[in-house]
């Protein structure tokens, strides 16, 4: 229990971490549970458990996120972390499950967020910014 003001010692917020690790060694497993365990304490959210998945052939209905599913139906749990979306899985299998995390009403919290738009900088010091069709290159002063 992290205090939430310096007054008095107060339990965050419940939240359970998921991890999609296949093929994955166990000091990476330790790293990213790690990572779940830092963000949850500087956010002052109380980790309560980590699921994790190692099936790549399992659908959306995975027994560790059938697993995670019930305890999200338990009282006081406020949702559920996870390092990346992609740790849902594959874009279906990880859009399923993000409505399945909402319909239980619980929140996906990400502690890397998706990408919003691919612009990347040249060598040169100009930003490309990709456009379905098109390819523009502008200054990076202008």
């Amino acid at each position: 229990m992290e205090p939430l003001t310096e007054h008095r010692p107060v339990s965050g917020p419940v939240v359970y971490g998921f991890l999609r690790l296949v093929r994955v060694s166990q000091a990476r497993q330790d790293a990213l549970v790690a990572s779940l365990a830092e963000y949850c304490r500087s956010h002052e959210l109380q980790l309560s458990g980590v699921f994790t998945d190692r099936d790549a052939s399992a659908g959306p209905v995975s027994a560790a996120f059938t697993g995670l599913l019930d305890v999200l139906a338990l009282p006081d749990v406020y949702g559920v972390i996870a390092p990346a979306l992609s740790h849902l899985g594959p874009k279906a299998i990880a859009a399923e499950r993000g409505r399945r995390i909402a319909a239980v009403g619980s929140r996906l919290l990400l502690v890397r967020k998706p990408r919003t738009a691919h612009h990347s900088i040249s060598r040169s010091g100009s930003v490309r910014r990709r456009h379905p069709g098109t390819t523009r290159v502008l200054d990076a002063e202008s």
